[in-house]
């Protein structure tokens, strides 16, 4: 699957517009899905693969919004901090420990 996920042609800017493209991943909330052609950025979250239907990783959208709540990041208000634009926040998170008293995650890069 991997092959297939965000591919796109030299033509186009990205995979929402072109049409070959069918599989979008995010880093930022682990997971897959289908892409909706219709003009926008819109997609169906996936938790199998179309193609050999092995399970894929559990979604960590959730987590993600749950560790920027806790932070005190007003998504509303404010853009998502670097340390949370891929998928590095999970390692970085992993600890329940709590968080530190200097947080890199919401430093800007």
């Amino acid at each position: 699957m991997a092959s297939r996920v965000d591919g796109r042609g030299s033509r186009h800017s990205g995979p929402f517009g072109c049409p070959d493209a069918l599989i979008r991943s995010s880093a930022g909330f682990q997971e897959c899905g289908l892409i909706i052609h219709e003009g926008g950025t819109s997609g169906i979250a996936v938790g199998f693969c179309p193609w050999c239907g092995q399970g894929l990783p559990e979604s960590r959208r959730g987590r993600r919004l749950g560790e920027l709540e806790r932070r005190g990041v007003d998504l509303w208000e404010e853009e998502v901090p670097a340390g949370f634009q891929d998928g590095g926040w999970l390692a970085r998170c992993a600890s329940p420990g709590g968080p530190t008293a200097v947080d890199p995650l919401l430093k800007q890069a």
